[in-house]
Order: C-alpha cells, then sequence, then structure tokens
C-alpha cells in the first residue's frame, strides 16, 4: 500500500508582515516546509505533495524536483486544499501535514500510522492538550470518548472553547475513504469555508471508524502565524539540536546561546562555546574546540582544531590547526595540518600546507603555500591587477618577512627568504634572500633646516 503526504503550503501568513511566503521563512537555517518535507520523507512517504497558493513560484523554486505541486488559486480553506490535491489520492495511506508546522517529528507520525493501521481506522486526528488552546479547533468527543467532531475556533461556543484538546492540523487518512467523502464537504459554515475537520464527520455518517490519537508533546504541533511564534519554534528547534549533540558526547557550554543547524556534523569531545553559529554542511571532528562567537559554515573541520571568534565559510581546516582569534577564512580555502592562522588573518581561495603559520594581520588570496612556511606580520599577497586574479607560489620552507607584497603572478621557491618590508615581482630562487626595496639614506639636519622642530 502507498503511503503519501499532502502538505499544506498555500497560506499567506498575513501575520508575519513578510513578501516571504510563510512556509519559506526558515527555523534553523532551514524553511519551514524544507523541515515538514524531511519529516515526512524520514516516514518513507513514496510521494509528498504541496499545495501552494500565496507566493507559489517562490515556493516551487524552493522544492526539489521530486515534490510533487498543486496550485490552490483561492484559499477556501484546508478541505479545499485537499481537494486541489484529489488527483494524487489513490488507495493506501495519505498523511496531511502543515507547512508551518516544523517541529512534528517521524517518531510521532510513525507512532500515529501505527494506530491508525492497528485500529482499522478510516481517518485519524492528531492531537494534543494546551493550557492556553486559543486560535485550535477543538476535539468534540462523544459519551464513548470517541471523536464526534472538531469544533473551529471561530464557529466555537462558550463551552466548546474551554475545551483544551485541540487538533493538530495533521491527519492520517485510508486513500480510498478520503476520496469518497471528498465530494461530499460542504462550506456550510460562519467562514464559507471547506473544512478538512468536516471529512472526519463525514466518514463517521459513513460508517468508517475515526480515530483520534494523543500525543503528550504538544511543541510538535505548533504552528507559526507571527514573528513571534517563528522565534519560538526556533528556540525550541535549537535546544533539540543541542540536546543531540550532547547526547553524542559535544560539550555546548550555553545551549541557550550556541545556534547548530540540523544539518552539521560534530564529532565527540569538541566543545562549542557560547555565540557559536554552525550551519549548512558543516562537519566538525572530534576534540576540537569552537570558541566565542565564531561563524562556521558549510566547512569542514578536522580533529583537534581550534578556532577562536574566527568566521570560517566554505573552507577546510585539517587537525591540530589554531585558527583566530578574529581571522576570516573566505570560500576555497584549504588549511592543513598544525598550521597557526593568527588574529586578524585573511585566507581566501588559497591551500596552506602542514605546519606553516601566519601569526597576524596578512592577508593570503590566490595562493598556494606549501610547509613550514612562515608569513609575517603584515604580508599582503597581491593578487589582483585591476582585471584578472592570479595566483602566488611559495614552496616549502620559505619566510616571507614582515610587511612583504607578493605580487602575482609570482613564484618564491623552497627555502626562499624575503626580506621585511620587501615588494615581489620577479621569482625568488631557492635557498635565496630577496631584497626589494629603497636603501636608507639619513638626512643629517634636515629637520632643523625645514624649521620643523616643535618649540
Amino acid at each position: 500500500m502507498k503511503l503519501k503526504a499532502i502538505i499544506l503550503a498555500a497560506g499567506a501568513g498575513t501575520r508575519m508582515k513578510s513578501k516571504t511566503p510563510k512556509v519559506l521563512h526558515k527555523v534553523c537555517g532551514q524553511t519551514m516546509l524544507g523541515h515538514v518535507i524531511d519529516v515526512a520523507n524520514k516516514t518513507n512517504v513514496e510521494e509528498c505533495i504541496a499545495v501552494v497558493g500565496h507566493g507559489s513560484d517562490k515556493v516551487k523554486e524552493s522544492l526539489s524536483s521530486d515534490v510533487k505541486t498543486v496550485l490552490q488559486t483561492e484559499r477556501l480553506g484546508t478541505g479545499h486544499a485537499v481537494m486541489m490535491a484529489e488527483e494524487h489520492i489513490e488507495d493506501g495511506t495519505i498523511l496531511v501535514l502543515s507547512g508551518d508546522g516544523p517541529l512534528i517529528t517521524e517518531e510521532t507520525l510513525n507512532k500515529m500510522m501505527d494506530y491508525h493501521k492497528k485500529q482499522n481506522f478510516k481517518a485519524t486526528v492528531l492531537t494534543t492538550d494546551l493550557e492556553n488552546p486559543k486560535g485550535y479547533g477543538r476535539i468534540i468527543r462523544d459519551s464513548k470518548g470517541d471523536l464526534e467532531k472538531i469544533v473551529e475556533e471561530k464557529d466555537a461556543n462558550e463551552e466548546q472553547k474551554a475545551i483544551t484538546e485541540i487538533n493538530s492540523g495533521i491527519y492520517c487518512f485510508d486513500g480510498a475513504s478520503l476520496r469518497k467523502a471528498l465530494p461530499k464537504l460542504t462550506s456550510d459554515n460562519n467562514q464559507k469555508e471547506y473544512y478538512l475537520t468536516d471529512i472526519l464527520y463525514i466518514l463517521r455518517n459513513m460508517g468508517s471508524k475515526v480515530g483520534v490519537y494523543k500525543t503528550k508533546y504538544y511543541e510538535e504541533i505548533m504552528a507559526v502565524n507571527s514573528r513571534v511564534q517563528l522565534a519560538e519554534v526556533e528556540a525550541i528547534m535549537r535546544k533539540r539540536i543541542a540536546e543531540k549533540h550532547m547526547a553524542n558526547g559535544v560539550t555546548i557550554i550555553n545551549p541557550d546561546h550556541t545556534y547548530i543547524e540540523n544539518t552539521v556534523e560534530v564529532g565527540a569531545d569538541t566543545i562549542i562555546y557560547p555565540g557559536a553559529i554552525l550551519s549548512g554542511n558543516t562537519v566538525i571532528g572530534e576534540d576540537s574546540v569552537i570558541g566565542q562567537n565564531s561563524r562556521i559554515e558549510n566547512s569542514t573541520i578536522a580533529n583537534g582544531v581550534e578556532v577562536q571568534s574566527s568566521t570560517i565559510i566554505e573552507s577546510k581546516v585539517d587537525e591540530n590547526t589554531k585558527i583566530g582569534p578574529y581571522a576570516y577564512l573566505r570560500p576555497k580555502s584549504n588549511i592543513g595540518k598544525n598550521v597557526k592562522i593568527g588574529d586578524f588573518v585573511e585566507v581566501k581561495n588559497a591551500t596552506i600546507g602542514d605546519n606553516s603559520k601566519a601569526s597576524h594581520l596578512s592577508y593570503i588570496g590566490d595562493a598556494d603555500v606549501g610547509n613550514n612556511v612562515n608569513i609575517g606580520c603584515g604580508v599582503v599577497f597581491v593578487n589582483y591587477n585591476g582585471k584578472d586574479k592570479n595566483r602566488s607560489i611559495v614552496e616549502n620552507n620559505a619566510f616571507v618577512g614582515s610587511n612583504a607584497n607578493l605580487v602575482a603572478p609570482v613564484t618564491v621557491r623552497e627555502n626562499g627568504y624575503i626580506a621585511c618590508g620587501s615588494t615581489i615581482t620577479d621569482e625568488v630562487p631557492n635557498d635565496s634572500l630577496a631584497i626589494a626595496r629603497a636603501r636608507q639614506e639619513n638626512k643629517i639636519g634636515w629637520v632643523k633646516k625645514k624649521d620643523l622642530i616643535k618649540k
């Protein structure tokens, strides 16, 4: 039997006050819709169908090619949204999910589906209890405790509004039964909308069994309708991610002030300090230290690396290397083992070999630096001539003195030395010292002659 997921993602999200469609707002670096699709895929759905509407072009652009879309041109309720996907409803199991509910987990969905199948229900709704149920549809049970109906808050009386068990907006349907019930759906309510909740009532009247699966994890059903709720959901997701890493042996000094996206991998015995931002496809090895306020994006950090208050973007850092404080590794930086990239050093599109060091205040751009190379303070790899970027090569065991400029394209051969303050435009041969600066000349008494002595 096929398992499909229909994800409702057509809402405008007016309370977000944003040009961005609501479901494309991000939680821990990924769109809310993306989170829901990922969870659906983890339940082994064979097909995801996103019902899009407001900002449909942008929403479609955010989706991978394996996610099908249907357009809801008029937003006439959740039932109407599912009607738009009717051609995709086949025999089997249909999950209906909310694109603005990124906290739902595959564990809860799997438990609901197992319960649904074991009890031979034709529809099952996921519910939970909330202390403050305002805004949610209320679960109305009959005298036996089974589902009688769901009443939307807009249509609820005061007695019904006092009920704390609420509808999550997440359902499990038998596909054939859902397809039969959809044509019977009407908009006979205060809002003149087609409510998906009415399908449950229709199925009961058709003699079908309808179930309720209640979860105690109320935060999983939280929907986002405002920036405040977005921040609340972000905090919960961030806590989940931090707890997952801590359970795997990572020390996070202050999880409330550490920002790790769900796609990040961190090895055991690594320590992460407050203010760290780890995002994208970042992989951090074991026994590393990620210092306060460091940002690492789409990068690979090996074992035993220390990063102090630095930024690393789309780069690689090998074992036992120290970065920072206040270093900046721009894209395509490839740093070797036991390297020191010190304070206010910027590296871009460059390879730096093992045991080399640039301790402070240097720019290394478009360069291939060998092993055991010393880059002095204030060194600049001059890689841009106003039209083209050119590369510099510094071979093993070379020494580049402070305040030197290497004007690319240029090569410093093995064991070459560059005197401080030199501007190098020609190749430096092996075992040679290059000096490219004017000889010092002292003009005795010049200040006095010019009457520049301060009185």
